[in-house]
């Protein structure tokens, strides 16, 4: 691959977790990122022991040649108003823009069961045809918002939401215009789908719609333990559902070859969220960036 056009990041929640705010809770903002640049990587995602102070945060990262090259934006147009949800948009657009980020990756979370405690495969939402209309009426309005700023809205289709599956990912992407992107993830489409073609084929149909990408393995026997329990997302992340490329079963390079072929422009982000006291976070960022070197030559 071209290292003029394809750039390399890592999400922070390897060390901090979002969600499950006591994982990594011991770990620094300021070790997190110098743990980043210290694996090879040039660009990462925001998490929440970033400072949002935007002088505060560029000054931490330019110390250790890191940039922000996206950040998740939770769009809640299934349980808020337009104008409620746009509001919120815009200022997440501006922090973004004020760091020097091209794309805004976001997902509908509105009635997502990403955070609840019911099994991920058996409780997910299925979008009635007022919420599809509401769901991408809003996005087309994040793309326009975020066209004023020369960035890009990409849609992050996500494990128990409404955008999770190849038919979701796809009906969404023909009801938005052509200036809402795809970002694509190769561990929930596998998580989703059970298998890597349903995700490859998403990819090759979407490239040039395709604004971002993460890279994101899993561990077959944590996902059969998953569907086999009746778990919930986040259980599957304290159990190791995800970790980084080459750890898992995920066959990558089909992936690379899509991206390299269609002279892909923009940022792999590895995303593996994992407990830190069981999966190291250098320990692991270094083994994600090491698959990716010998697979890519980046």
């Amino acid at each position: 691959m071209d290292q003029n056009k394809v750039k390399l990041g890592i999400a922070p929640v390897a060390w901090t977790n979002d969600d499950l705010p006591d994982l990594g809770a011991e770990n620094t903002f300021e070790q997190c990122i110098s743990e980043m640049a210290l694996s090879g990587f040039t660009g990462c995602e925001v998490g929440n022991k970033y400072p949002r102070d935007v002088s505060v945060l560029k000054k931490a990262l330019d110390l250790r040649g890191l940039c922000i090259c996206n950040a998740w934006f939770s769009a809640k147009f299934t349980t808020k108003s337009m104008e409620e949800v746009l509001d919120k948009f815009i200022a997440h657009r501006d922090f973004l823009y004020e760091m020097g980020a091209k794309v805004i990756g976001a997902a509908e979370v509105g009635n997502s069961i990403q955070g609840s405690d019911v099994s991920i495969f058996d409780e997910k939402p299925i979008y009635t045809e007022e919420q599809w209309i509401t769901v991408t009426t809003g996005f087309n309005e994040m793309a326009r918002l975020a066209d004023e700023k020369g960035m890009k809205l990409a849609c992050h289709h996500h494990m128990g939401t409404g955008i999770q599956t190849k038919e979701e990912v796809e009906r969404f992407m023909e009801m938005t215009h052509d200036n809402v992107y795809l970002l694509f993830d190769s561990g929930h489409f596998v998580y989703s789908e059970g298998n890597e073609e349903a995700g490859l084929e998403i990819l090759k149909k979407y490239i040039h719609r395709t604004a971002h990408i993460h890279l994101k393995d899993i561990r077959p026997e944590v996902l059969k333990q998953v569907k086999e329990e009746k778990l919930s997302f986040l259980e599957g992340v304290r159990l190791g559902t995800f970790t980084v490329p080459g750890d898992g079963f995920i066959k990558f390079e089909p992936i690379f070859d899509i991206l390299n072929e269609c002279n892909y422009e923009g940022w792999m982000v590895v995303e593996a969220e994992q407990d830190p006291a069981k999966a190291n976070p250098l320990e692991y960022a270094l083994k994600g960036r090491e698959y990716i070197r010998e697979k890519t030559g980046l």
